[in-house]
């Protein structure tokens, strides 16, 4: 934790948390990464979401593995520098990191759902859990092909998952990772309820 534990004191280390959180989140890996391969812009492409499953509708499954890659160690990372301040400051750092993925101000606080890096936060902070919350989304995406709806499913089995095995102290925290995931995919939940949303690979 940090010394001393006063608002006083801590409030600059918190706030500072947040915004390197924030700034190493709001790297638009997707955008940058779409543009070098030639692909064009990808805020106009599929959905305009600048996460792997969107880099994935221009056909260059590398681009979007380095993009996966990418987002996930955004949140490992400012978790990761946290970490040597305390769980507060580390916890900071994390949802700056999703907040800025999300509400990027490279992009005119667009971005993307977030998925990645929460899966980046959340592996550092219970490995068990991070495990096995993708272990659910692998599973959903592989059988029924839609990246949405397993992202759904898994991030609303997340705090469950860390009460069960170990960390029951993280609830809230990913607890509220889910909501924002969940307020990132409303797009989503309606095209899958009309029946339209694209499945995995599908432009």
């Amino acid at each position: 934790m940090i010394y001393p534990i006063s608002w006083e004191f801590s409030w600059p280390y918190l706030l500072t948390a947040l915004l390197v959180g924030y700034t190493l989140g709001s790297i638009p890996f997707g955008v940058i990464f779409t543009k070098w391969s030639g692909e064009g812009n990808l805020r106009n492409i599929g959905s305009g979401s600048i996460g792997a499953t969107n880099v994935l509708r221009t056909g260059r499954k590398g681009i979007a593995a380095a993009t996966l890659l990418a987002d996930i160690f955004k949140g490992i990372t400012a978790v990761f520098i946290g970490s040597f301040f305390g769980l507060d400051v580390s916890l900071l750092a994390g949802l700056g990191a999703i907040l800025g993925h999300m509400f990027s101000v490279w992009i005119k606080f667009k971005g993307g759902k977030g998925v990645a890096t929460a899966l980046g936060i959340v592996l550092i902070l219970s490995w068990k859990t991070g495990l096995i919350v993708f272990t659910i989304w692998l599973l959903t995406a592989a059988i029924l092909r839609y990246s949405s709806l397993a992202a759904l499913l898994a991030s609303l089995t997340l705090p469950f998952v860390a009460w069960a095995i170990e960390f029951p102290q993280l609830i809230e925290f990913f607890g509220l990772l889910t909501v924002l995931i969940w307020f990132r995919h409303q797009g989503n939940i309606r095209r899958l309820l009309q029946g339209q949303e694209p499945k995995i690979g599908k432009k």
